[in-house]
């Protein structure tokens, strides 16, 4: 109760417990009812409202369904619902008469104070000039015929959405002095390059080549530099030393197999790789991590350590199709947030060695190792994600080991796309380890494997029709250049 003072302009009013939602609605309201059906209805405002991530989503066009909405954030408010009445009778000179009345306590609050997106209609522009709806031909509002399907329309593919914010950015753009006019060194360039004065990140690692003449057999000065810096802890120099054991006992290794032998903060890990060892761009071991001083090009037994770029080939014959496949992609186009979800900070998820977030341990106890089957490929069981990069080293299966070994001590030739191993060897890796991929994920979907029986003509049996003779599509993967995205990825997950 709201208690008064004297003055006789005051009023006690009694406050409710009825609790409300205020959307402060972007446009002058006539009708409630059209009010309610931009916002999705009640049903739709109650379902935004049950999920605190969410916001609410207005369409000045509830009926066309290529309408993009204008979203509304959702605030905490402390605020009143007051029914005001004032009561003057005609004609007469005295005063007003003014009831004042709670009718709600407002905690939450949807404020539209974004942008709306670009709004794309369905029409179509005729020779003459004039435009035509298409909404009738794109739209299926009822049961139609299959002359309605064999009609000839006009292409519309309008897009989702054309901005991914609502909000305004300030890109604080600089000009580039390598671009300004009359730069001199400008002039003297023949490529046409963006942004060649990028300041370069200091880790200061070592990139060569397959082609180039000579490796290096120290680190840059700065490297060394660097990483003495800020190698301060015990367990740096702890981590120094595992990693030292391991180029010994093998001279090279990729990122993963390092991170899951090497207990070291990611951070950490990106100063001292170039401190021990140069990174492979292109050829049979690119993407990975080689000791100084030793050139796998000259040495026959650094076949072993080569590596395969492996993907998780995808169809019903393999047992799972596109959307139904049993390792998820490690990178999507879809895992971006879209204006009608809230953003929240992104959290730094680590790999436990029991495979346990960091919220579940002690900050003390925290682990940055990574699990074994980050690189290596066993039989029975499937892989972390869609595209693997294996060192052939790691790839533990008998018949793997078997092709690989085909050619030993014979090796005449290092190539730039086969290396030390004999030609269309990664081809066969690839279908073995595609085959022993397709039938552990047929043992956990038995009726996805069984053999299907399929009618036939009188006079005939029934037959099993058996998928597993089919050719296998052609999957052409050529080290040195269909794997470049891969490379890249690498490159950036290191920088």
């Amino acid at each position: 109760r709201v208690e008064s003072a004297k003055d006789p302009h005051t009023a006690t009013l009694s406050l409710t417990d009825k609790k409300l939602v205020c959307v402060e609605y972007p446009g002058f309201v006539i009708s409630v009812d059209n009010m309610l059906d931009s916002v999705g209805g009640e049903q739709a405002l109650t379902k935004t409202y049950a999920d605190s991530s969410k916001r609410l989503e207005l369409r000045f066009r509830p009926k066309d369904p290529y309408c993009h909405p204008v979203c509304g954030n959702r605030y905490s408010s402390n605020n009143l619902l007051l029914r005001v009445c004032r009561r003057k009778r005609k004609g007469s000179s005295g005063e007003a008469h003014i009831t004042m009345e709670i009718l709600g306590l407002i905690g939450t609050t949807y404020k539209f104070q974004g942008m709306a997106d670009f709004q794309y209609l369905a029409m179509h522009n005729e020779p003459d000039g004039s435009k035509v709806s298409l909404y009738d031909k794109v739209i299926l509002r009822k049961p139609e015929k299959k002359e309605f399907f064999d009609l000839s329309v006009p292409l519309f593919l309008p897009p989702p959405l054309f901005s991914r914010l609502d909000g305004p950015v300030d890109y604080f753009y600089r000009p580039d002095s390598m671009h300004r006019e009359g730069n001199m060194q400008s002039l003297l360039l023949n490529e046409n390059l963006i942004g060649p004065n990028r300041a370069r990140r200091p880790h200061n690692a070592i990139f060569v080549n397959f082609d180039e003449k000579s490796i290096p057999t120290e680190p840059l000065e700065a490297a060394k530099i660097n990483w003495k810096k800020n190698s301060i802890h015990h367990s740096d120099i702890k981590a120094e030393e595992e990693m030292r054991k391991l180029f010994e006992r093998r001279p090279i290794w990729s990122r993963n197999a390092v991170k899951a032998n090497v207990d070291i903060h990611p951070e950490k890990l990106k100063l001292l790789l170039p401190y021990l060892a140069y990174y492979m761009l292109t050829g049979p071991w690119r993407s990975l991590w080689v000791r100084f001083g030793y050139d796998p090009r000259t040495n026959p037994e650094a076949k072993i350590y080569q590596v395969l770029d492996f993907r998780i080939r995808c169809g019903m014959k393999h047992g799972y199709g596109v959307n139904d496949m049993p390792v998820k992609a490690k990178r999507s186009a879809y895992h971006y947030c879209l204006p009608t979800t809230v953003n929240k900070p992104a959290s730094l998820k680590e790999f436990t060695q029991d495979g346990t977030s960091p919220s579940s341990a002690k900050p003390s106890s925290l682990r940055y190792i990574l699990k074994e089957s980050a690189y290596v490929f066993r039989e029975g069981m499937l892989p972390p994600y869609r595209q693997m990069l294996y060192q052939l080293c790691d790839l533990d299966v008998e018949q793997i080991k078997g092709i690989i070994q085909r050619n030993d001590g014979k090796e005449e030739v290092c190539d730039e796309r086969d290396g030390w191993c004999l030609p269309q060897t990664a081809d066969d890796l690839r279908d073995i380890i595609s085959s022993m991929i397709t039938q552990v994920v047929r043992a956990k979907r038995p009726a996805s494997s069984s053999p299907k029986l399929k009618p036939v003509r009188a006079g005939r049996k029934m037959e099993e029709s058996d998928e597993d003779d089919e050719e296998e599509y052609d999957d052409e993967y050529k080290p040195s250049e269909g794997s470049e995205n891969e490379m890249e990825t690498e490159m950036l997950d290191y920088m």
